[in-house]
């Protein structure tokens, strides 16, 4: 019975660490949001590049919330260590999270081209989307990637749980770095000659290719397993992503005329992303230490996990929406009334989150029974689901109030 209060304890500190990282995570990816709000003229002149802004984001905040997930099981099944060396845990994780952005920038400019061709938005050519997407893809991913390594070291060294604030800093980094990115690198490529343009995009695919050569011929194979499970995962997931960018991109006339919700959805995206990666990353955590066993009724601990989703986002979402209004107010941007925007945070916000808690779970749990790394499946799953369901509601939403 003595254990009781100190467990109790336990949990209510993780809460209280989570929540913290959270409310910063806000603040910090609204800055993201006021950048893409004020940058509303530059998109609405190169209509295809909204369809590059939430999967970019997503694929930031997918591949480095994996490794910092993988970092934290190690951390809690004592086989991390600070080393870089081929074949250790961080080393091997660095190493495949890097290809994997190039790689995946480079799919990822594919399909917002394929996306853009058949919905008939004309303004990027196929070499432009992939030449903007690997460029801008390659240098936020370095940075983002060098965050989580720096949170990851900080966390072992301080003994701080890094399921509870990886997710949030991971995916705020992603929000912050890879927005301002995106335009400045589209501004730039789109500045210069086509011709120029083709040259850079042939430079590009020849370095980056030569490079996954080098990397296949000298990796370890642990990293080499990394990225065997997860590219093939994060494909079919950025196509959600792509879908999600579309979405906004149909409706984009009435999000540049109230541009309030372009401040809106950096946060509002990547908060519901930071819960989300909380619970899959605790659950990948839990099942790797045998705390939680899959089923196909989540028993009570999950529950408790998932009513935590629940108050994160009612504390969450509120201050989303004052933040995103008093933002708009500063900086001149059009708003509807204060009332429509919590509305809107709150109604589209715990839809979000339920399907998070359920999707969550189940890929969490399905990839452990088959034997494969939920740390590898929860979070971009549930990262891309928000993208393309968060998307669709939140338009949703904005059309039947506005």
């Amino acid at each position: 019975m003595k254990l009781l209060p100190a467990v109790v304890g336990h949990q209510r500190r993780l809460f209280l660490l989570g929540l913290a990282a959270l409310l910063v995570s806000a603040f910090a990816a609204s800055a993201a949001g006021i950048y893409l709000g004020n940058s509303s003229e530059i998109i609405a002149l190169i209509p295809g590049l909204m369809v590059l802004v939430p999967p970019s984001i997503n694929m930031r905040g997918s591949i480095s919330g994996v490794m910092a997930s993988r970092l934290s099981s190690a951390m809690h099944l004592g086989e991390f260590e600070v080393d870089f060396g081929r074949d250790s845990v961080l080393g091997a994780n660095t190493r495949a999270s890097f290809y994997a952005t190039v790689l995946l920038s480079f799919v990822l400019g594919f399909f917002a081209w394929v996306i853009s061709y058949i919905f008939g938005l004309k303004g990027l050519s196929i070499f432009d989307f992939i030449l903007i997407s690997v460029v801008s893809g390659v240098v936020s991913g370095i940075i983002v990637i060098v965050i989580t390594l720096l949170i990851t070291v900080i966390s072992h060294k301080k003994e701080i749980d890094l399921d509870m604030i990886a997710s949030p800093t991971v995916t705020t980094s992603g929000d912050i770095v890879t927005i301002p990115i995106l335009i400045l690198t589209a501004v730039l490529i789109m500045s210069v000659s086509e011709e120029l343009r083709l040259i850079l995009f042939v430079t590009v695919s020849l370095v980056s290719v030569a490079g996954f050569l080098l990397y296949i011929h000298n990796s370890g194979e642990s990293s080499r397993e990394i990225l065997k499970e997860i590219v093939p995962l994060l494909i079919p997931l950025s196509f959600l992503g792509v879908l999600a960018g579309m979405t906004y991109a149909a409706d984009l006339e009435r999000l540049i005329s109230y541009a309030v919700f372009l401040i809106l959805i950096p946060p509002f995206m990547g908060g519901c992303g930071s819960i989300g990666g909380i619970l899959c990353s605790r659950l990948a955590t839990g099942m790797h230490m045998g705390e939680i066993i899959p089923s196909a009724i989540p028993h009570r601990d999950v529950i408790g996990h998932f009513a935590e989703s629940y108050i994160f986002s009612l504390v969450l979402l509120p201050l989303l929406a004052v933040i995103a209004y008093s933002s708009a107010l500063i900086i001149g941007l059009e708003t509807p009334a204060f009332m429509i925007l919590l509305i809107t945070c709150l109604s589209a916000g715990l839809v979000v989150i339920t399907f998070v808690n359920i999707v969550g779970y189940f890929a969490a749990s399905m990839s452990f029974r088959y034997g494969l790394d939920p740390d590898n499946f929860g979070i971009p799953v549930i990262t891309s689901f928000i993208d393309l369901a968060g998307a669709a509601l939140l338009v949703t939403v904005i059309n039947l109030l506005l």
